[in-house]
This record gives structure tokens, sequence and C-alpha cells, in this order.
């Protein structure tokens, strides 16, 4: 069995502590003695125990460099959080004072709003008063202009009633004028020029009466 207060090279291996690197271990040699351990297995028991205790050195290297990052991000997480606090106070007190300042700006106006309310409607009233008035002018407007326009209508409807009176007459005449009369000696004679001329000068003078 293994001695815990085995001596190697005059380091002590007593107890948990072990300061002996894996070279010590590799570089180990035993004096031989009657019936003792063979130097074989001890030389290889002590290959792997140096290079167990390599890696354990390497890992606890590893671990050491992960605590050393683990306790620095810690250090920037805090003052970061530090800061994170100090920002969140600053916005508090500004929040704070926004609202103040707020409160205080929305009682003036409404202040304002109340010392002015009367006026306004006041105002209001006298516009829509205004605005009646002129929609009455309006609808008064309205009315004349419609008038007005059945009067014309009116009028447009009896001159042309009259225009269609006349121009019935106009062809009645027309009719009664180009009829040949065979009482008279050589009325039939009468050829389609001379028929034509007696017709116009006839028209130019019913267009002159005054009745036309």
């Amino acid at each position: 069995m293994f001695d815990p207060a085995l001596t190697i090279r005059g380091v002590s291996l007593r107890g948990n502590t072990m300061n002996v690197s894996p070279l010590d271990l590799r570089q180990q040699r035993f004096r031989s003695a009657f019936r003792g351990f063979d130097r074989t297995e001890v030389t290889s028991f002590l290959a792997a125990v140096a290079d167990d205790y390599e890696q354990a050195l390497r890992e606890t290297d590893r671990l050491k460099q992960d605590i050393a990052s683990m306790e620095t991000a810690l250090k920037e997480h805090r003052e970061h959080d530090k800061n994170l606090r100090a920002t969140l106070t600053t916005a508090q007190k500004l929040s704070d004072d926004i609202k103040a300042s707020a409160d205080l700006e929305a009682q003036r106006i409404i202040r304002e709003a109340e010392g002015r309310s009367d006026l306004l409607l006041e105002r209001m009233q006298a516009r829509l008063e205004d605005i009646q008035r002129e929609i009455d002018g309006l609808k008064l407007k309205r009315r004349d202009v419609e008038t007005s326009i059945e009067s014309t209508i009116q009028t447009l409807r009896n001159t042309l009633e009259y225009v269609h009176e006349q121009e019935a007459r106009e062809r009645d005449d027309k009719i009664l004028f180009h009829r040949p009369r065979h009482d008279q000696p050589g009325a039939t004679d009468l050829d389609p020029s001379t028929l034509l001329g007696v017709t116009r000068r006839g028209a130019a003078v019913f267009k002159a009466s005054p009745d036309s």
C-alpha cells in the first residue's frame, strides 16, 4: 500500500497537500531492498500518476482562468448593474420632474381655458346668429330666384305659343294665297316663275303688316 507519510526527494506527501510536480514523479528513483517492489511496476505507476497529476494541474489552471474570467465578468456585471441603477434613478427623477411640470402646465391651461370659455361661447353664439341670418337671406334670395325663373319660363311659353300661332297663320295664309281661283280669267295661265314672284311679294307684305 502507498504510505501517506512517504517522502519523495524530500517532498512530504503527508496529508492532502502534494507539493510535487509531474516531473518529480517521473524522475523519482527508489532504493533497492530485499523483497522490495518491482521497479518496472513502480515506474509505470509513477508515470501514470504523473500524467493524471499533470492533467489535474492543467484542469486546475483552466478552472482558475475560468474563475478569473467569471470574477471579471461579475465585476463588470456589478458595475453595469450599478450604472443601470443610477440611470434608472435619474430617469425616474426626470420622469417625476416632467410629470410635475406637465401637471402645472395642464392646470395653467385649464385655468386659462375656463377664463376664456364665456368669451368663446359668446363669440360662437354671435357667429351662429350671423350664420342663421345668412341662411335666412339665402332662402329669401332662392325664393326670389325661383319666382323670377318661373316668370321667365311662363313668358317663354307665352312667346313660344305666340310664335306657333303666327307660324300657323302664315302657313294658312300661304295656302290661301297659292290656291288658284278658277273664277278669274287666265288664272290658270300663270307660269311657275310668275307665281313664285307673287308669293314672295305677298309674304313680304304679310311680314311688314302690324299684325304679324
